[in-house]
């Protein structure tokens, strides 16, 4: 029987402790596990290679996104490296967003520089300029959708299958959404991509990464490099994260109900220069968010129509929403792009991206969405002050 989200997300890994019938598994703390005998392990050996708590969140995470297995990581930086580590070497190709995260920016720039591969930074809406990046025979395409932070959407069937066709693996970062929302991996992708500090432990305490693959032996060759180049998870960070999944899908909904009550009060406002949400009718790629999306998720951005000190004001009068990186917990945030999570980038860069100077980025919570209008409410008028 097919389980909805929100069982397996609740279920996953219940009643499992025949030792003293914990119906919560327990967080397993050792490091290292002894032999049966000479030359003969257990099913764990040591922690960085296997360890039962890191079991169960993974086989919860591969089943939430409908994959084969998944392999948990210490950072989702570390998942994506891991991603590049076993299917790029020097000379091969990667495709990537031309405005995908700051972080992934920087890390396949800096690798690149250094010889590692090659980058083709590609607006993949623009069917000549994917086709073109394609033509170079690509090993790896990263699909990143929406868009951070310009909420901007693709088609995963088609780029997916494209990548295909040209012998590449694709692999879609799926954070915005996380599986209650969105499934690449039913939509045609090879692998799905997480930071697991985000949406699916929700509550900002945990920082980590996963990869979910569609094939097992694909999963088979990542988890032996996660192991060998050391980037797996703690057990401890696996158990909170365990926990924090088990409410994604009403913590999901709860967020996205906020932010499209959001929407409709910026929508009003006379300093909101432009709005960025796929629910948005005029969002690049709503139609196809339409299509592919169970949501349209809890992540906004919007430019102020106003110079620098306008947003020092706007920040300044905001009590509800930190003013901090990050996204996907039960708080509300906001981050200002270029000097936060796109200040990795070169200005010109971000400005190809369309990632403007005063564009502020938020993460809906899932505090009461009038207190949080309120707020916003309140930061405006400051703002508006000369």
């Amino acid at each position: 029987m097919t389980r909805k989200q929100a069982t397996i997300a609740v279920r996953s890994g219940l009643n499992v402790d025949e030792q003293y019938g914990c119906v919560v598994p327990p967080i397993h703390l050792s490091s290292t596990y002894n032999f049966i005998d000479f030359n003969k392990p257990r099913t764990h050996d040591y922690s960085r290679r296997g360890n039962p708590t890191r079991d169960v969140v993974q086989r919860a995470l591969a089943e939430l996104e409908s994959g084969a297995d998944a392999v948990l990581t210490n950072t989702g930086m570390s998942a994506l490296h891991l991603i590049t580590t076993v299917f790029l070497k020097p000379g091969d190709v990667l495709v990537a967003p031309h405005d995908c995260y700051g972080g992934s920016y920087r890390l396949f720039d800096s690798m690149a520089k250094r010889g590692c591969y090659r980058v083709l930074f590609v607006d993949q809406g623009d069917e000549a300029a994917l086709a073109a990046a394609l033509a170079e025979k690509p090993k790896l395409v990263l699909v990143e959708t929406p868009s951070n932070p310009l909420l901007r959407v693709v088609d995963i069937e088609k780029i997916c299958r494209l990548a295909r066709n040209a012998g590449a693996v694709s692999v879609v970062d799926n954070t915005f959404l996380s599986p209650a929302l969105q499934n690449p991996l039913t939509l045609g992708a090879d692998l799905a991509l997480h930071s697991c500090t985000k949406y699916l432990n929700g509550h900002s305490d945990v920082v980590a990464g996963v990869v979910i693959a569609n094939d097992p032996d694909m999963a088979a060759e990542l988890a032996w490099w996660a192991n060998n180049i050391g980037v797996t998870g703690s057990a401890f960070d696996s158990y909170l994260l365990l926990r924090g999944l088990r409410t994604l899908v009403p913590r999901m909904e709860m967020a996205q109900r906020n932010a499209l009550a959001l929407i409709k009060y910026l929508q009003t406002q006379p300093l909101v220069k432009r709005l960025y949400h796929p629910s948005l009718p005029e969002n690049a790629g709503h139609e196809i968010a339409v299509r592919q999306q169970k949501g349209f998720g809890a992540m906004l951005s919007f430019e102020l129509n106003g110079d620098e000190q306008m947003i020092r004001r706007f920040l300044g009068g905001l009590t509800l929403f930190t003013l901090a990186e990050s996204l996907g917990g039960v708080e509300s945030l906001i981050s200002h792009s270029a000097t936060m999570t796109h200040a990795g980038m070169a200005p010109e860069a971000r400005a190809a991206a369309g990632i403007s100077e005063t564009l502020l980025r938020i993460s809906t919570g899932i505090e009461d969405s009038e207190d949080l209008i309120a707020d916003l409410d309140n930061a405006f008028r400051i703002a508006a002050k000369r």
